[in-house]
């Protein structure tokens, strides 16, 4: 599987298949058990450091989430702190890119669901990353408001990083739009309780890590057959003095 730099990868299937697995393996969060990912100019897992210095992530529950108890100003505020390179300035440019205006005395949980995800996408922007993950983009979004989402994710790929994406339903199809469908996960996959070993054929790695089908590699990579296993601890998701940081990673 390939990604242009400035696409748009939409990896789809139902709770269970190893999206949210996949995408933070892509990002350098989840270590691999076996195959290769090559991000921009970066291979996991050999690279993971600088991988995930060009790949912000922004949102990946649980692993990755706003805290809904505190307000828009605040989560603003935070990610000027704690991550390099990010002002209230860049932030409210990616708030016009977005075409999105949030309160600031706002409580992140009481933001309506395509609010929410608009603000997680704005702060990882911020941080100009190579490539922008973003998890259960239609999560409880009725179809008729989806397209703003996905309107949204268009702009930020057109004008810089390559965009992950993780949904039930991917988008409808258009230029540089890549969709990965994850099968889903059956229980005769799944570790007997009885025995710790996999009933039927395959290995699908550990609950919750994403199998075979989750592996991805640019041409010319070797891609053996694997899963990503544990989380890395996610560290500094954007890096702006990068090349990474100005446009985006092909994956």
């Amino acid at each position: 599987m390939e990604v242009p730099a400035g696409g748009l990868l939409a990896v789809h299937g139902a709770a269970g298949s190893g999206r949210t697995s996949l995408l933070l393996a892509l990002a350098g969060r989840m270590r691999l058990s076996g195959g290769a990912v090559r991000v921009g100019g970066f291979v996991l897992p050999g690279e993971g450091r600088r991988v995930r210095r060009a790949v912000a992530v922004a949102r990946a529950a649980p692993a990755v989430a706003l805290e809904g108890r505190l307000r828009v100003r605040e989560v603003t505020a935070e990610r000027c702190l704690t991550s390099p390179g990010v002002s209230e300035r860049g932030i409210r440019a990616a708030f016009e890119r977005l075409e999105f205006a949030p309160g600031e005395a706002e409580l992140v949980e009481e933001l309506g669901a395509v609010e929410g995800v608009l603000l997680a996408v704005a702060l990882a922007l911020a941080e100009r990353p190579g490539a922008l993950v973003v998890d259960d983009v239609d999560d409880g979004l009725p179809p008729e408001v989806q397209g703003r989402v996905w309107q949204a994710l268009d702009r930020v790929r057109d004008e810089g990083p390559t965009v992950l994406a993780g949904c039930l339903r991917p988008p409808s199809p258009g230029p540089g739009v890549i969709t990965l469908l994850l099968p889903q996960r059956s229980r005769d996959r799944l570790p007997d309780a009885s025995t710790g070993s996999a009933a039927g054929a395959g290995s699908p790695g550990s609950p919750g890590s994403a199998g075979s089908p989750a592996s991805a590699a640019s041409p010319g990579s070797a891609a053996s057959p694997g899963s990503a296993g544990t989380p890395t601890s996610p560290g500094s998701p954007g890096s702006p003095g990068s090349a990474e940081g100005r446009e985006g990673a092909g994956i």
